[in-house]
């Protein structure tokens, strides 16, 4: 039984399609805990009330990144986790904690990487003109919104979008491509080789 321990500083609305979809398709691993960083994250009420533990290590109670990466480390590790999912996590992360999860951290970004990295995706692929735009799963390394890619989903841009119309239609997909994601990763159809992410479906 693999464990998996989420990160949110939302309602984290991924977390929740991640934890239905594992319920519902009785995955061969368990959701050991939602950490938050934010001791206001709807999400947090979500999972106590499907039976997850819960915890929350405030950033703004560390005067360094590096500092809070450490806290969040140990309270992390104490799950034992073969599997972070970064799910609407707003932190950019320290290299040292990158590395400690190396191969076993993922994260969904609402862009087909490597476009559009950083935040308002939607707003800069409305801006570029863009005629398909969609998320990414990929395992998070040192670099910001990068590393190999597992999965991804694509949607198309319509002439009369705004960028909730498009968001939403992203996040539908996200609510998808990510539980399935992580469902390969539990059943060991995922491996890295060369820097890439190799899928067997």
């Amino acid at each position: 039984m693999k464990n998996i321990v989420i990160l949110i500083s939302g309602r984290g609305s991924n977390m929740e399609a991640i934890v239905r979809t594992a319920q519902k398709e009785k995955w061969p691993a368990r959701i050991a805990a939602v950490i938050s960083n934010r001791a206001d994250a709807a999400g947090l009420a979500f999972a106590a009330s499907h039976g997850i533990a819960t915890s929350v290590v405030e950033s703004k109670s560390f005067s360094s990144r590096e500092a809070f990466d450490a806290t969040l480390q140990k309270e992390i590790d104490r799950y034992a986790p073969d599997l972070v999912v970064l799910a609407g996590f707003m932190r950019i992360l320290t290299e040292a904690f990158v590395n400690h999860y190396a191969g076993r951290m993922m994260n969904i970004h609402p862009s087909l990487l490597p476009s559009f990295k950083g935040l308002h995706t939607h707003q800069q692929a409305l801006k570029m003109g863009v005629k398909v735009h969609g998320a990414t799963v990929h395992f998070v390394d040192v670099e910001l919104d990068h590393g190999p890619v597992v999965a991804q989903a694509a949607v198309p841009v319509l002439p009369d979008d705004t960028e909730n119309t498009l968001g939403a239609r992203v996040l539908e997909q996200e609510h998808i491509i990510y539980p399935r994601a992580i469902r390969w990763f539990i059943e060991g159809k995922v491996r890295l080789e060369g820097g890439i992410a190799l899928v067997q479906d």
